[in-house]
């Protein structure tokens, strides 16, 4: 494929050539760069700006600033030092984790107080040779650093081919001698040609030959997918462009001890993988049976890749599971769906639309979740038929779970995720690798719960402040207002204390006091709901600390990440104000099966007509400082078991007429723009933020935020899912050998591409015994707990100090004496019954069971768990 644009000077030249694939790009002699790294910019609070020659700045030591040498920033909201406030970007030099320097700031005035400081990214020139002269003296982006020196060869190997088809006609002939003999010839030929100087590889060379003729579908995605991207950065100067040449190749894929006659083409659809591969392997293929957990957009190349392959198109089959329906913001990146597909299950689409790529492929769709609650479902007959597992999955808990069935049913699996540009792939292999919870990531940051309550300083912060209270308001409310009404036992289910009373008095409220009969109902209390929010709240928080308060050691309150706010008052004619109320009128009338109104003329007339109660700030009113304040607050809520009899008598009285309401309950919709979700969250969000000073954020930036949608972009999941295919090639050919196997971890916007052999399970060892996370004691037939405890005594030389099923424990030494003989006495199957009190489900074949054990000297030791087969 070659990509040109004439007016721009700008040119991509990609080719594949069965396992072997190269992209050249050439953007001009000065082309620009605004964005090198593809990462958000960094921000971070200031603590102190020191006046001197060479300016040191000092960040606020919550967290490292960051930055690197040469980064660039720039100042604003600055107390004293008001110079540096909207200043042309700086260059920096890091001194530490918290302080760098900016240069000169001797003649500015004195830094007093707070201030943020904020990265700035500079355009940057990179020059490109013409392909004319990179030929001759190539600049190569490597993929493998396992194969440092093999991208020359490819060079050699590519012009040779170029060479080759010029005088034969066709490409080379797999594995034929002639043909090989020839090629290597030809590579001879272009390096004293092109006076690249280099030695060349005749094995390397022969490999070129034999694996360049046919086509394999991981190799054009990963090549597709990469091109894509250069294409998107020619266009837009948005991250690192490729300098100038990358070369991939797979060679591990290719079975050993191939021949002429396997690789012949046969007139099929699949004769590009025949003559990669050998008609043995195509067939291998044929048979092979898969679950795809996940058909988002992972899921969706994933299966166009394997129905590309003709994974399972003989004996085999693909199992699809996924429990969405597709969004309107899916149809960016997940490509098998379209817009007419929206609400649809991803599953039954994914599964339709390969069918149509590939009518002769096997493929079942489930729009099951993957958990324990589906294991009578996914049971161990379904494993058990599986060769492998490839997860597409978007969170950590499924993930897990599907790692740990791996584990279990000793089947390879095939993990891979993408974050924007930046893509990983896992290869996990039974009784080799370690598996895909060996290692974790560090947990997620959440937001302290003082700071969202009372002192953001982030646009982060109000939004998720605000998404709590559409949760707070919308969902969890109506929800108990429906199950009040419906459900005579709801409050018997509720924890008593201050969660009860808190449930009973909005009860009252929506129910009783507060509950609306109209629309202009609705107007009302959105705007009171504006002034309990954005005024009173706030004149409370400046009555308990006012803006000049200084702490015991005699620091300014409201400094560092604490923003004094502002009060807000109402103003109709302010659009952001009336969006506010136009989103929360219209969501309570949802709320009440109320009809809803649009009409911004008629909602602004009734608002401006609402009477607003004066506001008197409270003495003695306890406002949460730091975390653990707010946690002590949280756990002090006290209940007053009269005043809940009182309402709770109030509301009982009015049952009859509860009854003839509908209550509908808001579940957060991010993609729906006609129920006012997401402009009730942004309203909210951006009346905060001008309270604390924050800069909004518009419709779509709060979005993606709210929604939690992590940035997903075609061209990656396609590299990623390319190299899933690739490690599949691997896996159906049953290689052992773990360095022909390849773990990935590439990012497109640098460009960076790593490869390393999967990391080897860790071993452990009792006495002379040792094992690996794919180890366990099986035993089967239902026998007592004695006979367990004297199989490990008489086998293993172990002792079974505690033995347990899930969370429940079954057997411990420190038991009563009389609860032990009554528990060995009992069949294994039997106590577990008895402990978790539930019958075995008939789906059930084994347990399994967890122990710790004692050696001969009594010291612990770790061993595998014991898979209990039942009879």
């Amino acid at each position: 494929a070659v990509v040109s644009t004439q007016s721009t000077g700008k040119f991509i030249c990609a080719n594949t050539n069965g396992v072997f694939g190269s992209i050249f790009c050439d953007f001009g002699e000065d082309f620009k760069v605004t964005d090198t790294n593809g990462e958000q910019c960094l921000s971070v609070m200031v603590s102190a700006v020191s006046k001197d020659s060479d300016g040191i700045v000092t960040c606020l030591d919550e967290k490292r600033h960051g930055f690197e040498d040469g980064d660039f920033v720039t100042f604003h909201e600055i107390g004293g030092m008001v110079e540096l406030n909207e200043c042309t970007p700086r260059k920096i030099e890091v001194k530490g984790p918290y302080t760098f320097s900016i240069g000169d700031t001797s003649a500015f005035s004195d830094y007093t107080r707070g201030g943020i400081v904020t990265q700035v990214k500079m355009p940057t020139s990179v020059h490109f040779k013409s392909m004319r002269d990179a030929l001759k003296d190539p600049e190569v982006l490597p993929t493998d650093f396992a194969k440092f020196e093999q991208p020359y060869q490819h060079h050699i190997c590519y012009l040779a081919l170029s060479e080759f088809h010029k005088s034969a006609g066709r490409l080379p002939k797999p594995y034929k001698a002639e043909d090989n003999a020839a090629f290597v010839t030809a590579c001879n030929q272009v390096n004293d040609k092109y006076s690249l100087g280099l030695e060349v590889n005749a094995q390397l060379c022969e490999e070129f030959a034999n694996g360049c003729s046919g086509q394999l579908v991981g190799v054009q995605a990963f090549i597709g997918g990469t091109t894509a991207q250069e294409v998107m950065k020619a266009c837009s100067g948005k991250f690192m462009p490729t300098k100038q040449w990358l070369y991939f190749d797979c060679a591990e894929v290719i079975p050993q001890g191939l021949k002429e006659e396997d690789c012949e083409a046969t007139d099929s659809r699949y004769d590009g993988q025949v003559l990669c591969l050998g008609r043995e392997m195509n067939a291998k293929i044929a048979d092979q049976k898969w679950f795809v957990v996940g058909a988002g957009a992972i899921g969706c190349e994933l299966l166009k890749n394997f129905a590309m392959m003709g994974v399972g198109h003989n004996k085999g089959m693909l199992t699809v599971t996924d429990m969405d329906t597709i969004e309107r913001s899916n149809l960016n990146r997940q490509f098998l769906f379209r817009s007419w597909d929206v609400t649809k299950m991803k599953s039954d689409t994914a599964c339709n639309a390969v069918k149509e790529m590939n009518p002769d492929i096997n493929v079942t769709s489930h729009q099951n979740r993957v958990g324990p609650e589906t294991e009578k479902i996914y049971t161990d007959s379904f494993f058990a038929d599986l060769n492998g597992v490839a997860n597409a999955l978007d969170n950590v808990d499924a993930r897990s779970y599907m790692d740990r069935r791996c584990v279990y049913y000793k089947l390879p699996l095939l993990e891979s995720g993408t974050l924007g540009t930046k893509g990983n792939v896992q290869v996990v292999l039974p009784h080799i690798t370690e598996s895909y919870s060996s290692s974790q990531d560090p947990p997620e940051k959440t937001i302290p719960m003082c700071t969202l309550k009372n002192f953001p300083n982030a646009i982060e912060h109000t939004i998720q402040w605000a998404r709590d209270q559409f949760e707070g308001l919308f969902t969890k409310t109506a929800e108990n207002n429906h199950k009040f009404i419906t459900e005579p036992k709801f409050l018997e289910k509720q924890k008593s204390g201050g969660a009860l009373m808190s449930i009973l008095e909005g009860l009252r409220k929506d129910l009783s006091t507060e509950r609306p009969t109209d629309f202009t109902d609705c107007i009302r209390w959105a705007r009171l709901l504006f002034e309990d929010n954005f005024h009173n709240t706030i004149a409370q928080l400046l009555y308990n600390f006012p803006s000049d308060q200084k702490t015991s050691s005699g620091a300014l309150f409201w400094s560092g990440p604490k923003r004094c706010p502002t009060a807000i008052e109402f103003d109709a004619n302010n659009s952001e104000h009336l969006d506010f109320i136009v989103a929360a009128a219209n969501l309570r009338a949802f709320n009440f099966s109320i009809p809803t109104n649009r009409n911004r003329d008629f909602i602004k007339g009734h608002v401006s007509k609402v009477t607003v109660p004066p506001f008197k700030p409270r003495s003695g009113v306890k406002i949460a400082v730091t975390e653990a304040e707010a946690e002590n607050m949280n756990n002090d809520d006290e209940s007053d078991s009269e005043k809940a009899s009182v309402i709770l008598e109030e509301l009982n009285a009015k049952m009859d007429e509860l009854r003839s309401l509908n209550i509908q309950v808001a579940d957060f919709e991010k993609d729906d723009d006609t129920n006012f979700h997401m402009d009730f969250i942004t309203a909210c969000s951006n009346a905060r933020a001008a309270s604390y000073r924050i800069a909004p954020a518009n419709k779509h930036k709060t979005k993606l935020i709210a929604g939690k949608i992590i940035p997903a972009i075609a061209t990656t999941t396609a590299v990623v899912a390319g190299l899933v295919s690739i490690e599949m090639y691997k896996m159906i050919q049953g290689l052992k050998d773990v360095e022909k196997y390849k773990n990935a971890f590439l990012n497109l916007a640098l460009p960076f591409f790593a490869f390393s052999e999967p990391i080897l399970a860790p071993k452990n060892k009792y006495y002379d015994v040792e094992w690996t996370l794919w180890d366990r004691y099986d035993i089967k037939g239902d026998i007592t707990l004695q006979e367990l405890l004297d199989i490990f005594e008489n086998e293993h030389k172990l002792e079974i100090s505690m033995l347990s099923q899930g969370v429940c424990m079954l057997y411990a030494f420190f038991m009563p004496a009389d609860k032990r003989r009554e528990r060995c006495g009992m069949k294994i199957s039997e106590l577990v019954e008895l402990v978790t009190k539930k019958k075995l489900p008939a789906h059930k074949r084994a347990l399994v069971l967890e122990i710790c054990c004692n050696d001969s000297e009594g010291e612990d030791v770790d061993t595998p768990y014991i898979n209990y087969s039942l009879p």
